[in-house]
């Protein structure tokens, strides 16, 4: 591996003589982990990541798309260091009612945060790049969890929620050297003159949504890089100039995450993943509370009675309050339905609750958006659970046969795990799975 020669030099200096084993590591094949969701009984028999409770390490790396259960969301493909955020989660904000997941895509700690932060907290995944916003969309879909938005706004369009979040996750964009042995093209992209350049970029981003934490309110912050500019000295900096205070985090016995004067740190000769850099802070400065989402009126919102929701049907039926706007319906968590509508009004939304389906003249078509909920009642569905080859088609968006089915709308399963419907014609079925979801590998 060819390094840029003052990243070789300013390496050596964090490192001192464990640099040679560093540089080793780097030329070694990248460990694969997965996240397995707790939407169902997938529990592969691999070593587990020691801070993550669902991360699982793979012996060899597949190919994920030629498994349906990968696009049923049974598992999440992350690197095992950022799934050290379950440790912040848990220490210091497990009762977080409001999250912010700033710089989401393509959705590895979103999907991580949903899983870790009780059921009923508002996650609020942003992804400023509208591309890998709609994968971000698609992955919080298939992870399958209620109290979700996606939305696709710059940081400081969170300004006006002053104080509205109990904790902002802050993945900054950076320069990449963490990745290094994965991506070769972050070696050649990367220069003294780029760090210093994503490290005030890192400055500008935390100050803009800075006014949308709480007071006491916690921010994660992290990157995938190494260099002191863009991690120790920007928390430094945070610390110094928006006020906060620096947390610590219980290792619980992994010595080789080091630790250092602002935060934690992950290097591929000591941990198995890759560089990774994460810092807790609590913020202290004085947040004034302006915003409303108490009785929020929005027009064209019309409110469906239970009886009159057809197709399908939700668990905990008292729970959702269930809306129709623009042939769209969708389901929303009672108790914070207010604080969906103001998000709804106030950022770019691409994706909130549940959306059940849309309406075409008289029929009804189940969205993908319930087909992948944990919250759909399966006995209120018909399913078919197919084989391997059929589910492959299927996600290819395919045409395949259930002659042996009622006609109608069809959940179509894989070891028991939604995909997505079809419309069962008698002679041949309409599928329904999302055209920029389908596969377009060829794996036959």
């Amino acid at each position: 591996m060819n390094l840029p020669e003052a990243f070789v030099i300013n390496t050596k200096k964090l490192l001192g003589k464990e640099y040679q084993e560093f540089e080793k590591a780097l030329e070694e094949n990248p460990p694969t982990s997965i996240r397995v969701n707790n939407k169902n009984a997938y529990q592969p028999s691999y070593e587990q990541v020691a801070w993550c409770n669902s991360g699982y390490y793979l012996k060899e790396r597949p190919l994920f798309t030629a498994d349906p259960l990968f696009h049923a969301g049974a598992y999440y493909v992350q690197e095992a260091s950022s799934m050290f955020l379950e440790q912040a989660v848990k220490q210091h904000f497990p009762d977080a009612q409001t999250v912010l997941d700033l710089c989401a895509a393509p959705g590895g700690k979103s999907t991580l945060l949903s899983q870790t932060l009780t059921e009923s907290c508002l996650l609020v995944s942003n992804e400023i790049i509208r591309s890998r916003a709609y994968i971000l969309a698609e992955n919080l879909i298939k992870w399958g969890n209620p109290n979700v938005v996606v939305t696709n706004n710059k940081p400081n369009d969170f300004a006006s929620l002053s104080g509205f979040f109990d904790a902002i996750v802050i993945d900054a964009p950076c320069s990449g050297e963490g990745m290094f042995r994965k991506d070769s093209g972050a070696i050649q992209e990367w220069s003294e003159y780029n760090v210093t350049l994503c490290a005030a970029r890192q400055r500008e981003i935390v100050s803009s949504v800075w006014t949308a934490l709480k007071t006491d309110g916690i921010l994660v912050y992290s990157t995938c890089t190494f260099n002191r500019e863009e991690n120790e000295e920007n928390v430094q900096w945070f610390c110094r100039e928006l006020g906060a205070d620096l947390l610590t985090i219980d290792l619980q016995g992994n010595k080789d995450i080091i630790t250092s004067d602002f935060g934690y740190r992950f290097y591929p000769h000591k941990t198995k993943g890759e560089g990774f850099f994460i810092s807790i802070l609590r913020k202290n400065s004085i947040e004034n509370h302006t915003y409303k989402s108490k009785n929020i009126q929005k027009k064209g919102i019309k409110f469906v009675t239970k009886s009159y929701v057809p197709t399908l049907s939700l668990t905990e039926p008292e729970r959702w309050i269930i809306t129709t706007e623009n042939n769209l319906m969708k389901a929303y968590d009672k108790e914070r339905y207010n604080d969906f509508l103001l998000l709804n009004m106030k950022l770019r939304c691409m994706h909130s609750g549940i959306l059940l389906g849309e309406f075409k003249g008289l029929d009804f078509i189940p969205s993908a958006s319930i087909a992948l909920s944990k919250k759909l009642n399966l006995k209120s569905v018909e399913t078919v659970d197919v084989d391997y080859n059929t589910a492959i088609s299927f996600l290819k968006k395919e045409a395949i046969c259930l002659p042996d089915s009622s006609r109608g709308y069809i959940l179509i399963c894989y070891k028991g795990l939604g995909l997505g419907w079809v419309k069962n014609l008698g002679n041949r079925c309409n599928n329904l799975y999302p055209q920029e979801w389908r596969i377009r590998m060829n794996l036959r």
